[in-house]
């Protein structure tokens, strides 16, 4: 008689404790999609500040005049000792012959970028024929108008709270009114180095330095780094020795990026004497915090190799270089490469190893080698991040997304060679 009240008192403790382990599982699906919603819609947040405050980067305003190319200013052999801004200032000035006073012109003069003597010189030297002749070119146009042209700056603001002044708005809409502004693609943003005008910088010097840079880094890191995964994880003896090895691979992977920096500084600045601020050095800096990642990589995809592909090699004669060289290496090129790609887009956003090796220079010039002065993409970004000018600022977040472009290509072509080599067991 008291065994039928204990089974159904077993039961409903049974229930009672599936029912709280319903719930918890319910509660724990919620917070997952939870965090996962919140990550996107940051994610989302951060894109979105990025590009709305980016991509009028990727335009220019420019300003039409009719330029008279004086012979006389053209008397010497050297076409740049001739005076340019002469030539532009006559021009503007003849567009607004109201304009008198000395400050009027040089509020006046202020609209056209400096960057606009180098195109008229460009322009001559491409076709000297236009030496006596008048032409209508379009010039640049100041950072300040741009940035006005483009909405950022309020022109309802009071005078005193703008760069942009009354009467350089009314010369402003006078030229829109005559069809002498326009915007167009900004062509000068990917084929320029840097400027301290910002309607004049560009990215092309940083992206070279950067694709030198990391061709220093994968040349030297993915040979070391896969001839060291495969020694370690295939002929190296299992001892205190090789324990010690391997712990302090896994510790250098999380030692923070500036220290590499400090021991490139150190050695290869100080010791060796290699020059400051070369894509030869930011690579071997560069090589040295990537090769700990491509090690633990292969070596995680040389022990996803079943130990049945050595056996049966070793068993048909292979020694065992050549079970290495013709069975494992090639099944395990897949993670390999994936891993290798990673540590690239690793280094190719890194900013403070490479400050500490003077990659932080103000560069014009476009370097041509490895031993070149340069800069790379993420310390351009930084410089004109700290830059006062307003135009700087869409100029970083269009560099950011160029950046992230990069990144997405390089770990798209990790997927893409993964799904290629994979074999699946």
């Amino acid at each position: 008689m008291n065994q039928e009240p204990t089974k159904h008192s077993n039961i409903d403790k049974v229930n009672r404790g599936l029912k709280r382990r319903y719930r918890a599982e319910k509660c724990f699906r919620i917070l997952g999609a939870t965090a996962i919603i919140a990550s996107l819609c940051f994610l989302f947040l951060l894109f979105f500040s990025i590009v709305s405050s980016g991509y009028k980067a990727f335009l220019k305003s420019y300003i039409q005049l009719e330029i008279y190319f004086d012979p006389a200013e053209f008397t010497n052999e050297n076409i740049a000792a001739a005076n340019f801004p002469g030539l532009i200032k006559k021009s503007i000035y003849a567009m607004f012959p109201d304009v008198t006073g000395r400050s009027d012109k040089k509020d006046l003069y202020y609209l056209i970028s400096p960057g606009a003597t180098f195109k008229i010189m460009d322009a001559v030297r491409d076709n000297p024929g236009l030496i006596g002749k008048k032409q209508s070119i379009w010039v640049p146009a100041n950072d300040d108008v741009d940035m006005l042209l483009k909405g950022k700056i309020d022109r309802n603001l009071d005078e005193n709270e703008r760069r942009v002044n009354n009467k350089q708005l009314a010369w402003l809409d006078k030229l829109s009114s005559d069809g002498k502004i326009k915007k167009t693609f900004n062509t000068t943003f990917f084929t320029s180095g840097d400027s301290r005008e910002p309607e004049e910088a560009g990215i092309w010097g940083a992206t070279c330095g950067s694709f030198y840079t990391l061709l220093i880094t994968l040349s030297l890191s993915f040979p070391i780094g896969v001839a060291a995964a495969v020694y370690l994880e295939e002929f190296a003896p299992k001892n205190r020795l090789t324990d010690i090895i391997e712990v302090n691979i896994n510790n250098l992977a999380a030692v923070p990026s500036i220290v590499y920096g400090l021991l490139g500084l150190a050695v290869f600045i100080n010791f060796f004497g290699m020059p400051r601020s070369t894509p030869l050095v930011g690579g071997l800096v560069l090589t040295l915090m990537t090769l700990p990642i491509i090690i633990i990589a292969s070596r995680a995809s040389l022990k996803s190799v079943p130990p049945s592909i050595r056996e049966a090699a070793l068993g048909i004669g292979a020694s065992k270089m050549q079970m290495v060289a013709h069975h494992v290496l090639p099944l395990a090129l897949p993670g390999m490469l994936t891993g290798t790609i990673i540590g690239m887009a690793h280094a190719l956003g890194e900013t403070a190893p490479l400050l500490m090796v003077g990659m932080v220079a103000f560069i014009v010039d476009i370097p041509h080698g490895f031993t070149d002065p340069a800069s790379v993409l993420p310390v351009q970004i930084y410089l004109w991040s700290d830059s006062p000018e307003r135009a700087f600022v869409e100029k970083t977040s269009a560099a950011i997304m160029v950046l992230l472009c990069f990144l997405f290509l390089m770990n798209a072509v990790a997927v893409l060679l993964r799904k290629k080599f994979e074999i699946k067991w």
